[in-house]
């Protein structure tokens, strides 16, 4: 049987908390940022907490 390998690009973007959640960054915070208001860019600032029907699958994207 081989090795499980997580996902490259899963290890980048997420992240366990103590608690056990997976936290993430929020989307649209990139590009085309000059038609978007002051107030909703920095709303996407703060991260969020991936939806709990996901987190068994980005967990063992992760490697958890």
């Amino acid at each position: 049987m081989p090795k499980m390998r997580s996902h490259s690009g899963a290890k980048k973007r997420f992240h366990a908390t103590g608690s056990g959640k997976i936290k993430r960054a929020k989307q649209g915070k990139n590009h085309i940022l000059t038609k978007k208001d002051r107030k909703t860019k920095r709303n996407l600032r703060h991260g969020g907490f991936v939806d709990k029907s996901q987190e068994k699958t980005i967990k063992t994207m992760i490697g958890q």
